[in-house]
């Protein structure tokens, strides 16, 4: 089957969020769990956060992969700028990823791709277009934040110039699904 990539549409808003559930191991629940109004299912919220436009966390800023109009897989990246202005993130559990970022890189928030589609060379075509879109941007690389736990993730993006430049432990949390350390990668 023939897989095509095309930019998001708001409509794929849905299957973002789902794509995002499963790359980030419990830490987008987290965060949706504490934007939820009570009873509100973590996935309308994250749906609706990825519905919006001219934010980070928007449609606007991914790349589906599909076939045969089912979507298959995203990559969700952002421009990482140093904001002198921003509030110190305070969140227990997500205050040690803040002072891990990498000013003037697209920041790869989610690289995702269902069960059955992973290990076909679609990550590094996702990766090759962020690679572009820095390139075209201006900007001095591309940057991510994985968990150690995740070794074949790591070793994917070593393959394709990454290198670790950081840790922090991750806390621990019962929505979060890995313990140990998560590693900021970056590749100029």
């Amino acid at each position: 089957m023939a897989v095509e990539f095309r930019s998001a549409l708001r409509a794929d808003a849905r299957e973002i969020a789902r794509l995002f559930q499963i790359s980030s191991e419990g830490a987008a629940d987290y965060i949706w769990s504490q934007l939820a109004q009570p009873g509100q299912d973590l996935l309308d919220v994250g749906a609706s956060r990825y519905a919006r436009e001219d934010v980070d966390f928007s449609y606007q800023n991914c790349v589906i992969a599909q076939t045969e109009g089912k979507v298959i897989g995203m990559l969700h990246s952002y421009v990482m700028r140093y904001d002198p202005l921003a509030a110190p993130v305070t969140d227990p559990v997500l205050a040690p990823y803040a002072r891990m970022e990498i000013p003037d890189t697209l920041y790869i928030s989610s690289l995702a791709l269902h069960e059955g589609w992973r290990n076909q060379g679609l990550g590094q075509q996702f990766l090759a277009y962020a690679y572009d879109r820095a390139n075209q941007l201006g900007l001095n690389g591309l940057s991510l934040i994985d968990y150690a736990a995740n070794t074949g993730a790591r070793r994917f993006y070593e393959r394709h110039g990454f290198r670790v430049v950081d840790t922090c432990p991750i806390t621990p949390h019962p929505m979060i699904r890995v313990t140990g350390e998560a590693y900021l990668m970056y590749r100029p």
